[in-house]
């Protein structure tokens, strides 16, 4: 999820946890700590919630810093606790109410863990358990931005500040969010159902069956279907019967949405994971200790060019993937491309990351 959906579905969480009459039973004094304003538990909702992307202070360490650590320690479950405490104790200090010290901690750790929550319903995956373990985990049915999912909160966040003194809003939207997930979940069933049943046609053993959830709608999917040298890709909407035309003046949604196409329709394309051109480069630089991070990083990994420039024994090499997850149609630059490159047959591979824009830069 982008970084303002996770402040906004903070700042929700923090209306429907916040009531607008103070507290009178004892009881719930003590359990959660005194009352505090609405506007106190929105604000401290939308910063705790956005905390968590605070690491992007990582890219100033290094970009393979922040590839490593970007959904690590300030996502995790393990540290929520301690995270949950830090911007309490903060927002008592801020707000002058060491008093509400509890219920201040209560409200962070709630809109930190839907954070967590909106990262983990993608594809890109969480560090839950880091630094203990960095494996990343994610249901994988949620495109990681959704317009109908940020529309439920921010309708959510309209409706309350339109009804003050009501908490109903908030938690009608709040509510409505597990229902809009649970309907991208189905559209994951039914596209793995298409690819599982397309690898029993084309008798393929595969190795990897998998989908990944695109824009415009929880019915528009890449499909994969990898064998373990070979993936076969298609990009199919499960509900469509007939394609989707558009015209240069259709809206950007129709427009995202056009190239999904229905199941009988299904265009599948073939990609060699270590190319044509150069297969034994490719694996050799796959395989090297230092490109690690990458075969941890990659769920699709994929060779996007061999270059070799000049000649002779000073001719350089560079071997560049790419992540097959992070392409899809309508994209025109792809994201996350990294290689190795040497200098000459038998020397020393580098790592690089390959940008449109910047070009090759050396990883640090």
């Amino acid at each position: 999820m982008d970084t303002l959906t996770h402040a906004l579905s903070g700042a929700l969480l923090g209306r429907a946890l916040t009531p607008s009459r103070p507290a009178t039973s004892a009881r719930l004094q003590r359990r959660f700590g005194p009352s505090v304003p609405v506007w106190q538990g929105v604000t401290l909702g939308f910063a705790a919630a956005a905390f968590p992307d605070s690491d992007f202070v990582l890219r100033f360490v290094s970009d393979l810093a922040y590839l490593r650590g970007h959904r690590g320690v300030t996502h995790s479950l393990v540290m929520l606790p301690f995270w949950a405490l830090l911007l309490g104790w903060l927002a008592s200090l801020a707000f002058g109410r060491r008093d509400a010290l509890r219920r201040y901690v209560l409200l962070a750790a709630a809109a930190i863990a839907i954070h967590i929550a909106g990262d983990w319903i993608t594809q890109f995956g969480t560090m839950l358990l880091a630094p203990l373990s960095d494996a990343r985990f994610g249901l994988g049915s949620v495109f990681i931005i959704d317009l109908v999912f940020s529309g439920i909160i921010v309708a959510g966040l309209l409706a309350s500040a339109a009804v003050r003194r009501s908490r109903v809003p908030a938690m009608a939207a709040l509510a409505l969010l597990p229902c809009w997930v649970g309907l991208t979940v189905v559209g994951r069933s039914e596209a793995l159902a298409f690819a599982h049943d397309y690898a029993a046609r084309q008798g393929i053993q595969a190795r990897i069956i998998d989908a990944a959830p695109r824009p415009a709608s929880p019915f528009n999917w890449s499909v994969f279907v990898f064998d373990g040298t070979r993936y076969h890709v298609a990009h199919v909407n499960t509900r469509r019967s007939a394609p989707l035309l558009v015209t240069p003046d259709d809206h950007f949604v129709r427009r995202f949405s056009a190239p999904y196409q229905p199941l009988s329709l299904a265009h599948w394309e073939s990609y060699e994971k270590f190319g044509v051109d150069a297969p034994a480069l490719a694996r050799e630089v796959w395989e090297h200790p230092q490109f690690g991070f990458f075969r941890w990083f990659a769920m699709y990994p994929l060779v996007y060019r061999v270059e070799t420039n000049g000649a002779g024994a000073n001719a350089e090499t560079c071997v560049w993937y790419r992540d097959l997850r992070f392409g899809f149609p309508g994209r025109t630059s792809v994201p996350f491309r990294f290689g190795m490159c040497r200098a000459g047959p038998g020397r020393e591979w580098a790592l690089f990351a390959l940008d449109d824009i910047a070009g090759r830069a050396a990883l640090r």
